[in-house]
């Protein structure tokens, strides 16, 4: 196979769901359907292939994405199976950046749960075609039709249902093929798991059939105009045009294919297959990535082995093994063992000393990667995550992806203090891996603090200083990540002025801060007018605010966000004036501002689902209230109970141990961040004292060090 005709026989997906839906299990069986694995893996019995890390066996929960390569009806499908958790949910975005198609899993009992939405929107934002994939048909109230109503109101989608199920429930042993019209009956025998038996449609549910193979055709009108004349005269639409169109509409995010199944049954695997490799596009039907040269014009690579070479940085990781590993997504052009490559984002080289194909944790050495492929690559010391390497003689600077700020934080310490200097260096391994931890020292106590997505994500990273570090480390008591902002605009002066003979600092800005956009960070502007500041330091100025921002705010010293800061007069002087000057001027300005803006604090909301036995709703519902919680709606789905609410995550550490207590443990939750809301002014005043009582505890033993020695 040409090297051309690998790009168009090639498919980069991700599997993508909310935890549980059945992603990993589903993956599982492709593999095992494509003859990868000799056998098939569980999740619930820590064998899956894809769930490779000690944390993920025991836990029964995807907690990296992990790579793999495939074959089916002659085509070469990249797999990366994705994190269903919302604390790695960066996983999923830099997973997303890099792929061409997605297979989105939904729980036929669930629908479109949170992260369903969340990882919904994560497709949105790159543009990445999908196939819907139902799956647990064969649970007790599954119901293929309200997910497929939830898809359309609640993700704002176009499905094409392309199947319909024969049997419910427990009795799911098919599918009706609405393209082919045809029955596909899967095999009973569990050693027989391969086996599908095409027949003619049930007498039972053939007028069902024609009428969702009439509705199907009359959706995909929209795609192709050609079929409303066809649809209207009663013509017969062949399976062959039927299936390109439903491919057109696919690409040009139109509609979204949607089959069903249950992969744990190992139904509806080979169908799903046939989908990614009909419906969903190769790197030669996707647009030319898109990028600037490091002088900012825009640039575009075409998915081309002979084009110049480019390839972005989504992942990194430190393998046992193979040590450093760089996880690349080739865009254009061709890279090989030994090659010079340029990382335009640093202006640096590096070299390629090996190149990988990635089997979950297994290894594969190649000699060289191109267009379309996802590669991991060994000797690269000092590229990032979202940093673009390419060909020197070509230069580009491929799009960055979004990184998630971290909602929680947790001081880490060592037991023996000997290993402070190995904690700080497994840290910033782990922060590089991982662009959604952040790690800081605290500037009054001098503690190591962790900043993460969840208690979960912070566990996790505990257990991995613990089991591939050695490091005996423990974590406090879990704080929230608050931030401040203004409530009115004001307007403040930053004034740096000091001339005491030679040569002296002369800054003087005029600042005009005012209350931004829910979700907007800190917007800075100029209106200057006449060159009082000249635009060279302009820049200076807005670093100064961003910085004054990062240090905290002045009511209780948390970050500051969502307030938009205008730069509009000032003064300077020919000699004394300098962008150092401008930048402190800047964050006094700022800080002035505050003080004036009315500050309050903002507390993380989460958005809550609770899935609930109907006998335990009244209690989980007082349980959501006390904790300043608001319910959002209730849905009643067969004899269990769905809960939407909004709660504040100060309030909800611990949740999981209190509701299996309250529910039997019969009841489950997922959570996610929401936004950012104002504190109450009584708790706001009840945080401040709490945070000032633990600054003077943290204070005391490090005064009695000092003093002792």
């Amino acid at each position: 196979m040409s090297r051309t005709d690998a790009i168009d026989q090639t498919r980069n997906i991700g599997i993508i769901a909310h935890i549980d839906a059945g992603k990993t299990t589903t993956t599982e069986r492709i593999l095992f359907y494509t003859g990868v694995s000799q056998r098939i893996g569980e999740v619930h019995d820590g064998k899956a292939v894809m769930d490779w890390m000690d944390q993920e066996q025991e836990r029964g929960i995807t907690i990296t994405s992990a790579a793999t390569t495939c074959f089916w009806r002659g085509c070469r499908i990249n797999i990366i199976d994705t994190p269903g958790h919302v604390d790695f949910t960066i996983e999923v975005e830099r997973s997303l950046r890099v792929l061409d198609g997605v297979v989105a899993v939904f729980c036929a009992v669930g629908g479109v749960q949170p992260q369903s939405e969340t990882v919904w929107r994560q497709s949105d934002r790159y543009g990445v075609p999908r196939v819907a994939f139902i799956n647990k048909m064969d649970r007790q109230v599954a119901d293929h039709a309200r997910c497929v109503s939830e898809i359309r109101e609640r993700l704002l989608a176009r499905p094409v249902l392309l199947q319909l199920p024969i049997g419910r429930e427990e009795r799911f042993e098919g599918v009706v093929d609405l393209i082919e019209m045809k029955a596909l009956l899967y095999s009973r025998d569990p050693r027989e798991p391969q086996k599908i038996t095409e027949g003619p449609i049930p007498d039972g549910l053939a007028d069902e059939a024609r009428a969702a193979r009439a509705a199907l055709v009359e959706a995909l009108a929209d795609v192709d105009e050609s079929l409303v004349e066809d649809f209207l005269e009663g013509r017969e639409v062949d399976a062959a045009r039927l299936r390109r169109i439903v491919r057109e509409g696919t690409l040009a995010l139109k509609c979204v294919p949607v089959l069903l199944g249950s992969a744990f049954k190992n139904k509806g695997v080979q169908p799903l297959l046939d989908a990614v490799v009909d419906y969903l596009p190769s790197p030669a039907d996707i647009r030319p990535v898109q990028g600037v040269t490091p002088k900012g014009a825009d640039e575009t690579r075409p998915a081309d082995p002979d084009a110049p070479f480019s390839a972005l940085v989504f992942k990194l990781w430190n393998d046992a093994y193979a040590g450093h590993l760089t996880f690349l997504r080739v865009y254009s052009g061709t890279v090989r063992t030994g090659d010079q490559v340029f990382n335009s984002a640093k202006g640096t080289r590096e070299r390629v000393g090996r190149l990988l194909k990635m089997h979950a944790n297994k290894r594969e050495e190649i000699k060289e990667a191109g267009a379309g492929d996802i590669v991991a690559a060994v000797g690269l010391k000092n590229s990032a995550t979202g940093e673009t390497l390419c060909d020197e003689k070509a230069p580009i600077i491929l799009g960055n992806m979004v990184i998630p700020e971290p909602v929680i934080h947790s001081a880490v310490t060592v037991r023996n203090k000997d290993d402070q200097d190995k904690l700080s260096a497994a840290l910033a391994k782990l922060a590089a891996e991982d662009p959604s931890f952040r790690v800081r020292t605290d500037p009054e106590t001098s503690e190591t603090v962790m900043s993460g997505m969840g208690e979960l994500h912070l566990e996790i990273l505990a257990e991995r200083l613990r089991r591939e570090f050695k490091l005996q480390v423990e974590l406090g008591a879990p704080q929230v990540a608050y931030r401040e902002t203004v409530t009115r605009a004001v307007e403040a002066e930053g004034r740096l002025v000091k001339q005491t003979g030679g040569h002296g600092q002369y800054a003087v800005v005029q600042l005009r801060i005012e209350p931004a956009e829910p979700g907007a960070g800190v917007v800075y502007e100029t209106e200057v007018v006449g060159g009082t500041v000249p635009k060279e330091y302009h820049a200076a100025v807005g670093e100064g605010v961003a910085e004054a921002c990062r240090r905290g705010g002045v009511r209780a010293g948390f970050p500051v966000t969502d307030v938009k800061v205008t730069l509009f007069d000032g003064s300077y002087h020919e000699v004394d004036s300098s962008e150092m000057a401008f930048s402190t001027a800047g964050s006094l300005g700022l800080r002035e501002g505050l003080a004036k803006a009315g500050s309050v604090i903002l507390e993380p909301v989460m958005d809550l689902e609770i899935v609930t036995p109907e006998d335990y709703t009244g209690d989980v519902i007082r349980d959501v209230s006390s904790r300043r919680g608001r319910i959002v709606s209730q849905e009643q789905r067969g004899r269990i109970q769905v809960i939407k609410g909004e709660v504040p995550l100060a309030n909800m550490f611990g949740y999981s141990t209190e509701l299996r207590g309250r529910t039997q443990g019969r009841a489950v939750f997922s959570m996610q961040f929401g936004k950012y809301q104002v504190l109450p002014e009584g708790a706001a005043q009840a945080l401040i004292q709490e945070r000032e009582r633990q600054k003077e505890a943290r204070r005391a033993p490090a005064a009695g060090r000092a003093a002792r020695r």
